[in-house]
Order: structure tokens, then C-alpha cells, then sequence
């Protein structure tokens, strides 16, 4: 969910933070107590499955309230989770690996009843987050069994994009609604609760210390002076203090003034917490090194396969992805250079002449208001001149409706470049596509198109539609699994796309910037497991992001630094992407004639979210069925 190396996507993100950490509750009963009179004998005449997942969407919502606001979820029998957070103690973390259990074992039970294909579906997806769930708990650190279960791991507890002052800002300004009196109740609850996060974050911070799981010194000293920049602002002057008389004034809710409360329980329950964990944290990174790959850590070999295994849901070895990287660059590089070579970029390596085509005056904006407005413009233009595509990539007839929306301007400093919230589940809440406009010059024009293509529709958005306009036709469950290879890799494929359907013909500047977009996806698979796998050092992955890609060096220590504490992760968008171009071109000589563009995209998007392994089913009986 990112583009040009400069964004991080934070759908996936803020996902793997809601249930990275867990709660208490009382794990449901065992498949008996769904159908207590069935036998393998007499099979049932309506699948239990459903009435299971059910259940585990429940359980879940228990685990993570903050996942139930994100869709939506905390009202009615559910409004008390308003109120809460996550359990991030020790006690959290058991309650989630009872969870993943206890999911493994009424799996076993319900198999022998599943005889349709759309609950082999569902089990088989189920199935697989959870089998990572239980290979997540043999590691101390990342996550354990709720990272497994959710798609992704963050290998430390604090790092410059994970931990509760990195989450909180955003979710409480834009996933916890203000209506009424109840939720600025609740609230005022979660504020309290964040100071508790904070306090428990800390102590898993010192366990993680204590067996040597320290982040490299240039990500804790990064992660430690945003902790400091948040500390520094004064409790009446922080984003989320500050939005809340205005949100209650656009509620029509009389007491405009919980601003002055909301700021004391910052003051007195959240900044003392903060004040400890500063202080334990800079006690701590003294120890740290330099050395950037997860390998070093107890057991982070394994740890670095299973992360690979969740970022791709492949069991493709670190070597092979290194090596489909490297060809997949060359091959990119080669098209770019001739488009680069027409508009007039003839001297030097390609990446050179992407770094003079990103200084070119005539693509950039100014860097004022006026930009940023003309930004905002051109992105609603972008997708205006997308959606006529839509009817040949897809034939559901969704509305998918988009907001774009620049990140707050209090929150960009620390804030990802470019990324989009998938809509709420009961429609309150449309997709919001996020740009950072802190300076103009991150964004030349070129870049834009394929952004909104990845981010908005056919990407991101589009997928995120389905799950809420046909949300009955999905279980519940579907929208708190996260398949990071395929999220992602429906996103770069919906780039893709748009550029088969002629949408660059006119405009072949932007169509190299839709070709770096796609040639540093490429990159991502040779950095990541270099670092990992190959003893790459920071410098090194630096050097070749620059090299390849022309990115200037504060854009490639970013992404790099991003690859050190998400290992993985990146690897999905091109694996993902690739896996859904083979499946496509095997549909394609299975169909001959029959095949139809729509259909098949539709197929994917269908599924609401899959491992990739699982998509080859769906794409197998999707054949079957057109040659019926």
C-alpha cells in the first residue's frame, strides 16, 4: 500500500497492531455445542461452519475492540468494546494463543461436514491464518500467534513504526467516531486505556531487552526521538486532545468543552506512563547494534522464514525470491529505458536518469498550499479518468466510493506518504485514500497516476468495496485476516491494469512512473531478503535502492529501515502480483475464447482475501465452472 518506496501502508499496519496485542475472554465451546446431534454418519443439512466462523469473528472482536471499531463493529451487542482496548500484557498474549488453539481444534472437529465449495473456501483460508498463528507462537518476539493470524509480523515492540504512540493519534482521529455523549464517554475510556497500553508495552519492551531482542541502534535512536517529539507536545495541543470539542460541535453535542478532560487524562495518566518507557528505552539502547537482519536474534533464521511465509504466503526459499527480484529489475529496467530514452533522459544508467527526471521542474509542484491543492485536484481528476475502465476489469456493479483527504499537517512529520483505510463495514465509513503533502517535491506528477491506481481503484479501494458492499456474501471473519501477498499484490496487479487498458497511451511520462513503481517492487525482494538471509548491511541495501531506482538517500533509508523491523512484508506486492499474473495467463490457455478479463479479476476480488496457495483452488473451479 505504498508507492515509489516512500509510503507506508498502514490498512496492513494498523491490522497486525489492533490484534498484535490481545485480551481476555472465554474461548466458545467446541463444535459440539454448534451441532450437538450430528454424527459423521448423518451429515447436517446446512454446513456448521458458518455458525463457527461466527463465532471466532466474535472471539476475535473480544480480543481486539480496536478491530471493531475499525469496521465498524462496536455497536449494539457490542457497543461496550467502544469502551477498550487491547490486553497487551503477558495475559493478552496467552489469551491469544489459547485463541489460536482452541480455532485449530473446532476446525479438526467441523472438517469431515464441509461437502461445498465456498465453505472449502472458507475453511482453507481460516485454516491457513491460523496454522501461522500456532507456527508464530515458538518466537519470543513479533507478535507470536495474533501476528501469524493476521498476515504480518513487527519484530519489536518499539520501533519508528510500531508501538502506541505510533497508532493512537490516528485511530482515535479517524476510527473512533464521535456521535453522541456514549462515545465521547468512551473515549475519555480508551484514553486511559492507551496509558495502560503503554505501561504493558514497556514491560514487554524490558522481556524483549533481557533475551537480547533489541532493535539495531539507527532504528531505536529514530524510535526514541518520535517518542520524545510526542512527549514534547504540550497534553492540550495534541492532535487527537484538540480534534474533539470540534468533532462533538459537528455532532451537535451541547458540552463542547472535553477537550480540557480529554487533555488532564493525557497529563496526569498517559504522559507519566510515556515519561517510564522513554526513560526504560533509552536504558536499553546502549546495547543495541548495527547489525540490521532479524537472523541475529534467538532462533532468527526460522523467524525470517515464517516472516517471509506470512508476507508472501508462499514457502518460496529467501535465494529463489532474491534471484526472481534481480530478473524481474532487469527486465523493468529495460522497458524504462527506452520510454526514458524518448523523452529525452539519454545519459547514464537508468537510475541516474530517474533521479534527474525526479528534479524536473516541469513535473513537479509548487511547494505551498497552492500544490497541495493541485495535488488533491489532479488525484480526484485520476480517478474520474479510471473509473470508465471499471466495467471492463470487473462486472460488479459496486460504487465504491473514495475520499481523498491529505494527512492532518500535525501528524505528517511522522506520518506515512500515501495510504488508504478500507471502508467500514456498515457503510459509516467510506474509503479514505491519505496523502502527505508535508512538501510537494515527494510527489512529481508522473508518480500520481499509478499511486491512485494502487491505492484508490481498480487497487485497494476496489477490493476494500467488496468486502463492504457485499459483506454478506463474506464471512465477518474475512476482514480481520490479513493476506499480505494478496492485498498487496491485487494492488500492484490493478496497476498493471490500467496500463493494459491504455490508460499511459497519451501520457508516456506517467507510464514510467507506473514502471518505477513496478521495477522497485522488484527491488523490494532483492533488499529484503538481502538483508536478511544474504548479510546485506544497511549501507549496502541503501546503496542499491539509490542505484536502481535513482531514489535520493533520505527516501532509500527510509524504505530500508522499514525492511529491518517488517521483515517480509515487502516482499509481497510483486509476489503477490506475479502469482495472480501466472493464474491469470493459466486461465487464459485454459479458456481460450471463453476467458473474459472481468470474470476472472472478479473471481479474485470474490474470494474477499485469500493465501495465494488458496487462490489457486478458486482460479481451478473458476475454469471449471466456464467450461461447463
Amino acid at each position: 500500500m505504498d508507492n515509489q518506496g516512500k509510503k507506508r501502508g498502514k490498512w496492513d499496519c494498523n491490522r497486525r497492531r489492533a490484534l498484535g496485542v490481545g485480551a481476555s475472554l472465554v474461548i466458545a465451546g467446541t463444535i459440539k455445542s454448534i451441532m450437538p446431534n450430528v454424527t459423521k454418519a448423518a451429515l447436517p443439512t446446512t454446513s456448521p461452519l458458518a455458525n463457527l466462523l461466527d463465532n471466532f469473528s466474535q472471539e476475535i472482536l473480544n480480543l481486539s475492540p480496536e478491530t471493531a471499531t475499525s469496521l465498524g463493529m462496536d455497536k449494539g451487542k457490542n457497543a461496550a468494546l467502544e469502551f477498550k482496548l487491547s490486553d497487551a500484557s503477558d495475559k493478552g498474549l496467552t489469551a491469544w494463543a489459547n485463541q489460536i488453539r482452541s480455532m485449530r481444534n473446532r476446525l479438526n472437529e467441523v472438517k469431515p461436514y464441509i461437502s461445498k465449495d465456498q465453505d472449502q473456501l472458507h475453511y482453507d483460508t481460516v485454516s491457513y491464518a491460523v496454522d501461522r498463528g500456532i507456527d508464530g507462537l515458538q518466537f519470543s518476539y513479533g507478535g507470536g500467534a495474533a501476528s501469524g493470524f493476521s498476515g504480518g509480523t513487527e519484530t519489536y515492540s518499539i520501533s519508528q513504526q510500531n508501538g502506541v504512540t505510533t497508532f493512537m493519534a490516528d485511530f482515535l482521529n479517524s476510527q473512533h467516531r464521535i456521535e453522541n455523549q456514549t462515545d465521547i464517554e468512551a473515549y475519555f475510556s480508551r484514553l486511559q486505556a492507551f496509558g495502560s497500553q503503554i505501561v504493558q508495552e514497556t514491560e514487554q519492551l524490558k522481556k524483549e531487552a533481557a533475551l537480547g531482542i533489541i532493535p539495531p541502534r539507527f532504528i531505536a535512536d529514530k524510535a526514541l526521538a518520535q517518542m520524545q517529539a510526542f512527549r514534547a507536545i504540550k497534553a492540550s495541543e495534541q492532535s487527537f486532545v484538540q480534534s474533539l470539542d470540534s468533532r462533538a460541535k459537528k455532532a451537535n453535542i451541547q458540552d463542547r468543552h472535553f477537550s480540557v478532560k480529554a487533555a488532564k487524562i493525557v497529563e496526569d495518566c498517559l504522559y507519566p506512563a510515556l515519561d517510564k518507557e522513554i526513560s526504560a528505552f533509552s536504558n536499553i539502547i546502549p546495547k543495541a547494534d548495527i547489525n540490521p537482519s532479524v537472523a541475529r536474534l534467538p532462533n532468527g533464521e526460522a523467524y525470517y522464514n515464517w516472516a517471509l511465509r506470512l508476507g508472501t504466503t508462499l514457502t518460496t526459499p529467501a535465494t529463489e525470491i532474491h534471484k526472481i527480484g534481480l530478473e524481474q529489475n532487469a527486465l523493468l529496467k529495460a522497458e524504462m529505458d527506452g520510454l526514458l530514452k524518448g523523452q529525452g533522459f539519454t545519459q547514464g544508467p537508468v537510475g541516474q536518469r530517474l533521479q534527474v527526471l525526479s528534479k524536473d521542474e516541469r513535473f513537479l509542484y509548487p511547494d505551498n498550499d497552492t500544490g497541495r491543492a493541485e495535488i488533491l485536484a489532479y488525484l480526484k481528476d485520476r480517478l474520474a479518468a479510471i473509473r470508465p475502465l471499471l466495467s471492463q476489469i470487473s462486472h460488479l456493479p459496486m460504487k465504491a466510493p473514495i475520499t481523498i483527504k491529505r494527512v492532518p499537517p500535525d501528524v505528517e512529520k511522522g506520518a506515512p506518504l500515501g495510504y488508504m483505510n478500507f471502508p467500514a463495514l456498515d457503510g459509516s465509513r467510506p474509503a479514505v485514500y491519505y496523502i502527505n503533502l508535508a512538501s510537494t517535491k515527494l510527489w512529481p506528477r508522473y508518480s500520481l497516476t499509478t499511486l491512485t491506481a494502487h491505492e484508490g481503484i481498480p487497487g485497494h479501494s476496489w477490493q476494500g468495496a467488496y468486502l463492504a458492499e457485499y459483506n454478506k456474501n463474506v464471512p465477518l471473519i474475512s476482514s480481520m485476516m490479513g493476506f499480505n501477498a494478496f492485498v498487496e499484490g491485487w494492488a500492484l496487479y490493478a496497476e498493471k491494469l490500467v496500463d493494459e487498458l491504455g490508460l499511459y497511451t497519451h501520457d508516456p511520462i506517467s507510464k514510467i512512473g507506473y514502471l518505477l513503481d513496478q521495477q522497485f517492487r522488484a527491488c523490494r525482494l532483492v533488499v529484503d531478503t538481502g538483508l536478511h538471509a544474504m548479510g546485506w548491511s544497511r549501507a549496502q541495501a541503501i546503496r542499491y535502492l539509490i542505484e536502481e531506482c535513482g531514489y535520493v538517500e533520505e527516501a532509500a533509508t527510509s524504505e530500508v529501515d522499514r525492511y529491518c523491523v517488517s521483515p517480509g512484508q515487502a516482499c509481497g506486492y510483486k509476489m503477490g502480483q506475479l502469482e495472480i499474473l501466472r493464474l491469470r495467463q493459466h486461465a487464459k490457455e485454459a479458456l481460450g475464447q471463453a476467458f473474459d478479463l472481468g470474470s476472472f479479476d472478479d473471481a479474485v476480488v470474490k474470494t474477499g482475501g485469500v493465501p495465494l496457495p488458496v487462490l489457486r483452488n478458486v482460479i481451478d473451479r473458476y475454469i471449471d465452472s466456464v467450461k461447463i
